[in-house]
């Protein structure tokens, strides 16, 4: 199956807002999904800039990584981010590990 088909007939993600009615959400409406989704990419793209690397949102339904020398891979949600990330870099890239977090904190204070 080709990457588009995937994406199209793909299942949500826990991390995105569900549209179902009854469901539990902060976002409710669809403008407030969609915030929250580019929330979310601003929030991975402070700590994938330690790694040259950006994440951009892709149609609300996938995500586009892209490496400072033009590499690029879609990610289908958030808990792939990484596995990606490393494949890209060649690297392991924790964006846990202690010299990542004290970039972090040197840069955002």
């Amino acid at each position: 199956m080709c990457a588009l088909c995937g994406v199209i007939g793909g299942n949500p993600h826990w991390t995105d807002g569900s549209p179902r009615p009854g469901a539990y959400r902060r976002a409710s409406t669809t403008p407030e999904r969609r915030r929250e989704r580019q929330n979310r990419v601003a929030i991975a793209n402070q700590v994938l800039q330690a790694f040259g690397m950006k994440l951009a949102d892709w149609q609300g339904s996938a995500f586009l990584l892209s490496t400072a020398t033009g590499k690029s891979e879609m990610v289908d949600d958030l808990s792939h981010l990484w596995v990606v990330a490393e494949k890209l870099a060649g690297r392991p890239c924790d964006p846990l590990a202690p010299e990542t977090i004290a970039l972090l904190e040197r840069r955002h204070g």
